[in-house]
């Protein structure tokens, strides 16, 4: 009797054949990664895949365009949030350039919310991107903020206006609706002096002393900035300008794209829940 008259008989060949398996479902089985080969690769290997859900399903409102918002918003993109709600009325002018991320010779004269939401969907189509052309007065602020309470995992203030600010700051102190006010970058030039605070406990920005003041007054408990502790650099007016020129502020090509990167880190790692260092 030869070897093989022993063996089993083969098992029939399947008719049908094998169904690929999808990424997700090896990743799966494996129990590793599964954003291998995408944009946020990098960001799973350490914020955890849930932790990406929670940014994917998230709802960021950035409030100002100019240099801390749209820094922050570039990097909210590329973070992978899910629905970002970005808000400007201003057009991208040649003074923009040294310190926005949307502003370029090729985008001057554009709606700056316009040039944002297509910055967005170019870094990440998923994206979905409510681009209001608003400016925002403080009487603005209730009826805007009140349709997105309850909707938003955070709103940034990145605006000037010190009466809007106000607005903001009051509307999410009543309110509960999480807020990051970004304080001035005017004349500053040190980022190691950067960080988080609350308003009443900031020092060495002229616009968190009116801020200060203001919040008092209104009875505003707390307000989370980021701001600058460094002393601004002291320049005079030119000859012959008026105060509203403000042509003794300038503003370095660094700080306010700092300012919004860190916003924008603080707001993924909250939503990804990573432990505070």
């Amino acid at each position: 009797m030869s070897p093989d008259e022993n063996a089993a008989p083969a098992a029939p060949a399947s008719s049908k054949p094998a169904v690929p398996r999808t990424r997700e479902e090896i990743a799966a089985s494996l129990k590793v990664r599964t954003r291998c080969g995408t944009p946020t690769e990098k960001l799973e290997v350490i914020m955890t895949k849930e932790g990406l859900d929670r940014i994917e399903a998230a709802t960021v409102m950035v409030i100002g365009l100019g240099g801390v918002g749209s820094n922050c918003v570039e990097a909210l993109a590329r973070g992978g949030v899910g629905h970002l709600v970005v808000i400007d009325h201003d057009i991208v002018s040649l003074s923009n350039i040294n310190r926005q991320a949307i502003a370029y010779h090729s985008t001057l004269g554009r709606k700056k919310h316009e040039v944002v939401r297509d910055m967005v969907h170019d870094i990440n189509p998923d994206c979905e991107v409510e681009a209001l052309d608003m400016f925002l007065r403080a009487e603005d602020i209730e009826p805007l903020l009140s349709r997105y309470l309850g909707r938003v995992d955070m709103v940034i203030d990145a605006i000037d206006s010190v009466s809007a600010k106000l607005a903001i700051a009051e509307f999410a102190d009543r309110t509960g609706m999480p807020l990051i006010s970004s304080m001035g970058g005017a004349n500053k030039l040190h980022p190691e002096c950067i960080g988080f605070a609350d308003i009443y406990e900031t020092r060495n920005c002229p616009l968190a002393r009116v801020m200060r003041k203001e919040c008092r007054k209104r009875g505003i408990r707390h307000l989370r900035v980021l701001y600058s502790c460094e002393e601004p650099v002291k320049r005079p007016t030119l000859e012959g300008a008026s105060r509203r020129e403000r042509t003794n502020m300038g503003t370095a090509s660094f700080i306010p794209p700092i300012f919004g990167q860190t916003i924008a880190g603080r707001v993924l790692c909250e939503i990804a829940q990573v432990p505070e260092a």
